[in-house]
């Protein structure tokens, strides 16, 4: 197994990168979103079904492909043989900061669901601070992954 993982490994990192690159659009852009949905729309308006659209289709046909991707591909790159220097602090750090990224979805998705119901209890001002979260993960994770430190 670890002479074929080695063997696609230009290709798996290629398409992990690509992967997280189409997820984190959409990390960024869903919580904008919400703010917009938050302050121009009201529940059961047109506009509101618009976002409620808007909001399905970004999580469903973007972010939850590219998320399963990501962790086929990352794993896939973990298992590699001579990728990973378990004894460095990298892979840990990138490693909590993917779990914490995977986390930020799913509780992007369980808004995405109340906004659905017409529940949604945050302000846009919210939306906008936890918009900072994945920046900050994803600093942690492209320094940890380039100085391996």
């Amino acid at each position: 197994m670890g002479e074929f993982l080695a063997s696609f490994y230009l290709w798996t990192k290629s398409l992990h990168i690509i992967a997280v690159l189409t997820w984190m659009a959409g990390i960024f852009y869903l919580p904008r979103i919400f703010v917009y949905h938050v302050e121009r729309a009201t529940v059961g308006s047109e506009t509101d079904e618009i976002f409620k659209v808007m909001e399905m289709k970004l999580y469903r046909y973007i972010m939850n492909p590219s998320i399963i991707a990501v962790w086929i591909f990352g794993l896939a790159l973990v298992f590699t043989p001579g990728i990973v220097d378990w004894g460095s602090v990298w892979p840990y750090a990138k490693g909590a900061a993917v779990i914490a990224m995977t986390w930020f979805h799913m509780w992007l998705g369980a808004r995405r669901k109340e906004f659905l119901a017409g529940a949604n209890t945050r302000t846009g001002r919210t939306y906008r601070m936890m918009n900072e979260l994945p920046t900050l993960l994803m600093l942690v994770i492209v320094f940890a992954v380039v100085l391996k430190f």
